[in-house]
Formats: C-alpha cells, sequence, structure tokens
C-alpha cells in the first residue's frame, strides 16, 4: 500500500510541478497607437457628443428610431447566416482551447493488454519451456505526458486561448457589421421609395406639359422642335423611373438576404423617413477608446497576444523534453490468476530528449517571431483602419447639414425658375428651351437633396459603427467590452 501510495504522491508532484512551469514567451507589452491623439473634425470638447457615454455602450435601440427598422434588426440577428457561422467559429475555437489545454494535464486511463505467442524451439528459453507463452496485464496509468518546465505547452495553451477570444471578438464584429447592414438596406429601400414617388410625379408634370406642347402645336403656335423638346423630357423621366425600380427591388433583395428569411408580412408601422430616423448625435470620444472598444482591434490584440505565446513555446523547444509513461496495476502469465495480490506490478518510464543539431527548431523560432512581427503590424493597421473610418464619419457629420441647407435652398430656387420660365413661355417671350432647362434643373436639385439625405443617415450610421456602436441591444451604463491586455487562459 505505501508503495502505491509513493507511486501517486510523486505522479501528483510532477503534475504539480509540470503546471507550474516557467515561461520563455516575452513579456507582453501593447504596442503604442499610431494613430494622433484627437480626430480632425472632432466635435469641440463639451458637446452633447463628447459628454455623453461611450458610442459602443450605446444601444442600437436607442440609436435606431424607426419600428420597422429596429424588427428588421432582430430579425437578422437571430436569422443570418453570416451571423450564424460566426457564433459557430466561436465555438470551433473554444474546444480546439478545450483541446490544447488537456495537453497540461495527464490522461490517466485504465487499460489491459494480453500477448499470446509460440516460440519455436530454438528460441525457448530453458529446455522445458512451453512452446506458447502467455502474458496479461490490466491497470490504471498514463501514457508519455509532458512535464511542461520550460512553458511549451503553456504556451500553446495560452496561445488558442487567445485565438478563441479573438474568434469571439470577430463575432461581436460580424454582429455590429451586420446591425449596420440591415439599417443601410432599409435607408436605401426607402429613399428608393421616396425617389419612385418623385419620379412619378415629375413624369406627370412632363406629360402635362408635353399634352399642351402637343395642343399648341396642333394650332400652330409651338414648332415641332418645342414638342420633340417636350416628348424628350417625358422619355427621360420614364428611363428613370424603370431605374428606380430597379433600385428598388435591388435594395429589397439586399434586406431580405441580410434579414435570412422572407421579410414578414406584419412588420411595424415605418415612421416618417427623414433625419429623425436615428439618434441626433453619436458620442464620439477620443482615439484611444477604440482600443477597449472596438471589437476588431480587441481581437487583433488577442491575436498578437497568441503569437507572442506562441515564440515562448518555440524558444521552449531548445530546452530539454521531458514525459513520463506509467502504468500501475497487476501482469500474469494466466488470465484466472491476474487479479491476485502477489500479481502486482507497476512501471515508471521517464525519457528526456534533447536537440542537438535541429534546424526545425530553429525555423520554428524564427517563423513564430516573423508571425509575431506580422501580428503587431496587423494590429496597428487595425488601429489605423479604425481612426480612418471615425475620421471619415466625422468629417461627414460636420458638413453633411450645411450641404442638405444649400440643396434645399436650390430646390426651392429652381422651383421658381421653373415658375418664371413656364410663365415666359406661355406669354411667347422664351422659347421652351428654357422651360426645359429650368424642368431639368430641379428634378436633379431634388434627386440631390434626396441622395445626399440618403447619404447623410448612411454617414451617422457608419459613425455609430467605426465607434463600436451596435453589439448592445440597449444603452448600458458602464463599458461591455474590457480592455485584453491582462487576459490570459491562466
Amino acid at each position: 500500500m505505501s508503495q502505491r501510495y509513493f507511486q501517486l504522491t510523486a505522479l501528483s508532484v510532477l503534475t504539480t510541478l509540470a503546471l507550474a512551469g516557467c515561461s520563455l514567451a516575452p513579456n507582453y507589452e501593447r504596442p503604442a497607437a499610431p494613430v494622433p491623439a484627437l480626430y480632425p473634425d472632432a466635435p469641440p470638447a463639451g458637446t452633447a457628443t463628447q459628454s455623453a457615454s461611450a458610442a459602443a455602450d450605446l444601444g442600437w435601440r436607442e440609436f435606431f428610431r424607426d419600428p420597422r427598422l429596429l424588427a428588421l434588426i432582430e430579425i437578422a440577428l437571430q436569422n443570418n447566416r453570416d451571423m450564424r457561422i460566426a457564433v459557430e467559429r466561436v465555438q470551433e475555437a473554444r474546444a480546439q482551447f478545450g483541446i490544447q489545454q488537456s495537453e497540461r494535464l495527464p490522461t490517466i486511463g485504465l487499460g489491459g493488454n494480453a500477448q499470446i505467442q509460440r516460440n519455436p524451439e530454438n528460441l525457448r528459453v530453458g529446455a522445458d519451456a512451453p512452446s506458447v507463452s502467455r502474458y496479461y496485464q490490466a491497470g490504471i496509468g498514463n501514457t508519455a505526458f509532458e512535464l511542461d518546465f520550460f512553458g511549451r505547452v503553456k504556451n500553446l495553451s495560452e496561445a488558442a486561448y487567445q485565438q478563441y477570444l479573438a474568434t469571439d471578438q470577430a463575432q461581436r464584429t460580424v454582429h455590429i457589421s451586420l446591425v449596420a447592414q440591415v439599417a443601410e438596406a432599409y435607408f436605401a429601400l426607402r429613399t428608393a421609395e421616396l425617389q419612385q414617388d418623385l419620379v412619378q410625379k415629375t413624369l406627370q408634370s412632363r406629360q402635362n406639359t408635353y399634352d399642351l406642347v402637343k395642343t399648341r402645336y396642333d394650332i400652330g403656335v409651338a414648332g415641332a422642335l418645342d414638342l420633340n423638346q417636350a416628348k424628350g423630357q417625358v422619355e427621360s423621366a420614364r428611363a428613370d423611373l424603370q431605374n428606380i425600380k430597379r433600385v428598388q427591388s435591388r435594395a429589397l433583395n439586399t434586406l431580405q438576404l441580410l434579414a435570412g428569411q422572407p421579410l414578414p408580412a406584419d412588420l411595424p408601422a415605418p415612421s416618417v423617413f427623414g433625419k429623425d430616423q436615428l439618434l441626433a448625435a453619436v458620442p464620439v470620444g477620443l482615439p484611444s477608446d477604440l482600443l477597449v472598444r472596438r471589437p476588431d482591434i480587441i481581437g487583433a490584440e488577442h491575436a498578437l497576444m497568441g503569437a507572442n505565446a506562441n515564440v515562448g513555446a518555440a524558444r521552449a523547444a531548445f530546452f530539454p523534453n521531458i514525459s513520463i509513461t506509467g502504468l500501475l496495476g497487476f501482469a500474469s502469465p494466466a488470465l484466472g490468476g491476474l487479479f491476485s495480490s502477489s500479481q502486482r506490478f507497476w512501471s515508471f518510464a521517464p525519457q528526456l530528449t534533447m536537440p542537438i543539431f535541429s534546424g526545425g527548431v530553429s525555423g520554428n523560432l524564427d517563423l513564430a517571431k516573423a508571425r509575431k512581427n506580422i501580428a503587431v503590424a496587423q494590429y496597428e493597421k487595425t488601429i489605423q483602419t479604425a481612426f480612418k473610418e471615425v475620421a471619415d464619419a466625422l468629417a461627414g457629420e460636420a458638413t453633411y447639414a450645411g450641404q442638405l441647407d444649400a440643396l434645399r435652398s436650390l430646390e426651392d430656387s429652381a422651383l421658381q425658375t421653373l415658375k418664371l420660365a413656364q410663365l415666359r413661355y406661355d406669354s411667347g417671350i422664351d422659347s421652351f428651351l428654357q422651360v426645359q432647362s429650368a424642368e431639368i434643373t430641379l428634378y436633379t436639385a431634388q434627386q440631390q437633396f434626396l441622395q445626399t439625405g440618403l447619404d447623410s443617415l448612411m454617414n451617422r450610421v457608419e459613425l455609430y459603427k467605426a465607434l463600436g456602436g451596435g453589439w448592445t441591444e440597449t444603452t448600458s451604463a458602464a463599458g461591455a467590452n474590457p480592455a485584453p491586455a491582462g487576459a490570459s487562459a491562466g
């Protein structure tokens, strides 16, 4: 009994030493963010967008105001196939981490084997030895458990853990992108509906103008040039109508693809389409906030930390690899007496290997270092890309309101010009060319106003997305994304 106790105690001590092995991974330090400390075109300090909580904590149910859009986002989050793939990727990475983590503990199991062998006479031990030898063995033991004194297995486990965390952040990135894509497809559809209404009204107005010119032509007041110009205006509007119908169908198809199912017929009624579709102001914060708010940046840092751990595993390969195989049980030449107390058996087989001339070990370390340098560059590029996306959206926020005001004024002016041109044509002062030019100017201004209004909405959605917004459903008081620098598998 004391011998068995000694064996179990020794195994426990060796396991503890292995789990407490040192790590040869470089000390991790977060790279400095290669971006300015402030955004260009950022709102002045103290404004609503600066004093509010972080955009990443702003729930999409508070940011978007249209009941139909909110229902579509909820459907997409449940049924979108990209979202499902992202969720399963997390489960896959979690399973991979579990497999790698299990390598840090010995695999202990029950087993048994039998060997029955016939030897020719000249190979038998002793003259009276039987021609057939039998050997039976059963017990509990472990096979080739590595004692991780230099942290190789620990660092491999850490790398798998960081990959799991990076994949989890990738799922959040897909979630945020999906919310923004549904909103943008919905706004594109609503804008196409408004454009179709505009084109239909324009077509009707130009048809009325053509009918008037045709009447004047029939009585000899208008010439063939005026008639052809009026007809050209009608056909141009008719062509635009077909184009906008195509745009509307494609926007609907995109929305249905994102939703992952046919759109239900019982969706809530939409709100009046306009600037009130979205929250008026998005909290911007500072570029440094992106490091702990944007899931793609957090994921890139986890990937960097995993690459750092792989360097430690590659370094450990230069040191001796110590593994043990042990068995505690019974052995007997006869199956019937295998489990008697006199047939107790144990074996202990430590093994040590040490690389001497192995180019692969050195090459693996060089490979791990190169991959770490790549991960650093990818992390820094992710930060720079995020900074650009926020800066671009802020540039839009700073200019779209003024542009819309100018287009609104242009539309009013074009409308007055058309009325004057129509009056002068009816009075015989000007040709129909002036009316045609005024109609084109008004129509173009109206189209530009609708398109710029859509661009303005899209820009605010992009700002919300670029700041990490769209992950939470309802607004939270505190950040949901902690900084990952201290995250570890343990």
